[in-house]
């Protein structure tokens, strides 16, 4: 294990010892990440240049690809103000200062922040929000020709991801692949995505699209 490795792995301890993490061994966490990176990887048939992790929490995938790719440029978007400084402190002592931002603000917000709009080519999720807010959300920030990768139930479910619905942000139909023994769905982005959306802070959880 590399010494980035072995930094990421207690800042992942530390992160779980706060609560920022689910349950579960850390080394079960790291694995989840992996599958992100390997699906991304296999659906763009590259490493992506920039991305952005919704709901980054104590730093799962969003850190853990920012460790595997050492080009990528990354903003981990969390609205938790102890997280993100947990997350800041993270990123200095694995020295991606240059390369990484941690943004404390909703992710409706930034969706419609120019700077961020549909910006990135691969945005991920995981255990951020139910089906549709986390679409409509990401959906702000995946540049056309991008992807989102959310982690998913084992059981399919057409109702989660109902095409009509995902069409409506710009997406393509939802697929689903299976991948460090973890279940995603890919969402690519074929349109760009109409200006009402995401809508106001709160509307898409509250007033969910589906």
């Amino acid at each position: 294990m590399s010494l980035g490795q072995n930094d990421l792995r207690r800042i992942l301890d530390d992160a779980k010892d706060a609560g920022f993490l689910g349950p579960g061994p850390v080394e079960a966490h790291l694995e989840h990440a992996e599958g992100f990176a390997e699906v991304a990887e296999t659906v763009l048939s590259r490493v992506p240049a920039r991305y952005a992790d919704l709901g980054t929490g104590g730093g799962v995938p969003g850190l853990v690809l920012a460790v595997r790719w050492p080009e990528a440029r990354c903003s981990f978007i969390e609205s938790n103000r102890r997280r993100c400084e947990a997350l800041r402190w993270a990123v200095v002592r694995l020295g991606l200062e240059s390369r990484a931002e941690v943004i404390e603000e909703r992710g409706e917000v930034v969706g419609q922040d120019p700077a961020h709009r549909q910006q990135y080519e691969l945005v991920t999720a995981r255990s951020f929000a139910p089906p549709a807010p986390t679409a409509e959300i990401a959906a702000g920030l995946v540049a056309v020709g991008g992807i989102a990768v959310v982690s998913d139930s084992p059981n399919p479910d057409p109702d989660r991801w109902p095409d009509p619905n995902v069409v409506q942000l710009g997406f393509e139909p939802a697929s689903r692949c299976t991948a460090a023994e973890a279940h995603f769905v890919v969402l690519r982005k074929a349109l760009a995505t109409g200006d009402e959306f995401p809508r106001r802070v709160g509307r898409p959880v509250k007033r969910p699209l589906w």
